[in-house]
């Protein structure tokens, strides 16, 4: 097969043989799909999560839930204007806002396994694997080389996959059930770690190898090695939404909390807007508040670049299905655009992530899982090691409940569990545990 067709990419069947349900009343199986993320907890977690700026007490400023609704709104446009341009090209049953609801549950999905702390998170998590696999405590042996990487390169779209297939509702017989057309939009990279790269960027880890097979299969994506495959066209519009969003909201952000100045903002959103909207010099000369005049320039921002985006996907149609894209959709679009998202990104990078309250705070992160990983993770190995446990790792291994680890399993899978556990924790949690395990103690 050198290209892939559109009606197995938007195929309706459901990981774990629970049928296609195209015969559902009132709704698609894809709207379906996106009910199921919205209702679940661990995407109701996220509001407790870091997007940009860790346990912020502004209540305008994002978190990782906010985020993902947002990332969902400018998705399910995009992937309703796609529809629109291919109209003749797709299956007869798939309406444009089939289309649409597809990218929006795949975007509302997108950070689903982020762990507390945001990226800050993920780096401590690895950071701590890679000194415990020096340090001679032994908790890394025995290990399969690419189970190790898994571990050393916690990367949170891995985990995202696992939770959507693996953990939440039907733990370990499919998940959410999710249709292979969503899990397929989902998988921004549809790889194992031994393709991660420099960067650690992969989708799956190796408890979840076989599902992501099964995913590919069903959907006929492209083989390009041993556990890895080309993108689903879709993926490339979430990645769009997601790129979108952070680069205009993080600078939305920033001016909230004063690290960056309503002028140098204000400047980047009219570049990639094209022009500031016809009444926002009524809003000027009417003295308008800045958070409602940014808002404007904001909206118009993304107006253009959902439109130019859409429109990109469409051209760029063949080059989709064969799975030779290598260039994001934004890249694509009018100069002027690409520079004013690359602008916002940089202004981000230079200004918002190098904040020195954020820079605390982040530190302060490391600690904090420091603490639960040496507890968790130690409990683990000392259960698989010896089949029983001092009277400290079981009240450790108490909390997790009927997720606890039994003698029998593999270490990688005893592992896996603490991480379910661990990363399933909002940042508030987090901290409030790791300082109880530390010795602050309280009543009830």
């Amino acid at each position: 097969m050198t290209q892939m067709t559109w009606p197995r990419l938007l195929d309706p069947a459901r990981l774990h043989g629970s049928g296609a349900g195209r015969e559902e009343i009132g709704r698609s199986p894809f709207h379906k799909d996106h009910d199921r993320i919205v209702f679940a907890g661990s995407f109701r977690r996220l509001g407790r999560k870091t997007q940009v700026h860790p346990l912020t007490d502004n209540d305008h400023i994002h978190t990782r839930l906010t985020h993902s609704l947002e990332v969902g709104c400018v998705g399910r446009s995009l992937g309703m204007i796609a529809g629109e341009g291919l109209r003749g090209r797709l299956p007869e049953w798939l309406t444009p806002a089939d289309m649409g609801v597809i990218v929006q549950a795949a975007c509302l999905g997108h950070d689903i396994g982020n762990p507390p702390f945001g990226h800050a998170g993920e780096y401590a998590i690895r950071d701590w694997f890679k000194r415990a696999a020096v340090d001679g405590s032994g908790l890394l042996d025995g290990l399969a080389p690419a189970e190790r990487d898994d571990l050393l390169t916690y990367e949170g779209n891995a985990q995202g996959f696992r939770i959507v297939t693996q953990i939440e509702y039907n733990q370990f017989r499919g998940g959410m059930r999710l249709t292979a057309a969503t899990l397929g939009a989902m998988l921004k990279y549809p790889w194992t770690v031994e393709y991660g790269g420099a960067a650690g960027k992969f989708g799956c880890y190796q408890s979840e190898r076989a599902l992501l097979a099964e995913v590919a299969g069903h959907l006929g994506l492209l083989p390009r090695g041993e556990g890895r495959w080309c993108r689903h066209p879709l993926a490339w519009l979430v990645e769009a939404a997601d790129d979108i969003c952070y680069a205009l909201l993080d600078l939305e952000d920033g001016l909230e909390m004063g690290i960056l100045r309503f002028d140098e903002v204000a400047e980047v959103l009219v570049q990639i807007a094209g022009d500031a909207p016809p009444d926002y010099a009524v809003m000027q000369r009417q003295g308008v508040s800045q958070r409602r005049r940014i808002a404007a320039l904001r909206g118009a921002a993304m107006e253009r670049a959902v439109n130019d985006v859409g429109a990109v996907f469409v051209e760029h149609e063949p080059a989709l299905l064969a799975g030779t894209l290598e260039t994001d959709l934004l890249e694509l679009c009018h100069p002027d655009l690409d520079w004013g998202v690359k602008a916002a990104k940089q202004l981000a990078r230079e200004r918002i992530f190098q904040n020195e309250r954020k820079a605390k705070l982040e530190i302060g992160a490391y600690t904090t899982l420091g603490i639960l990983l040496e507890a968790f993770i130690g409990a683990a190995h000392e259960l698989h090691h010896s089949g029983r446990s001092t009277f400290k790792h079981q009240r450790v291994l108490a909390l997790i409940g009927e997720n606890t680890p039994r003698p029998s399993w593999s270490l990688y899978d005893s592992y896996r569990r603490m991480l379910d556990f661990i990363g399933g924790m909002t940042d508030h949690f987090a901290v409030d545990l790791a300082q109880e395990m530390g010795g602050r103690l309280r009543g009830d």
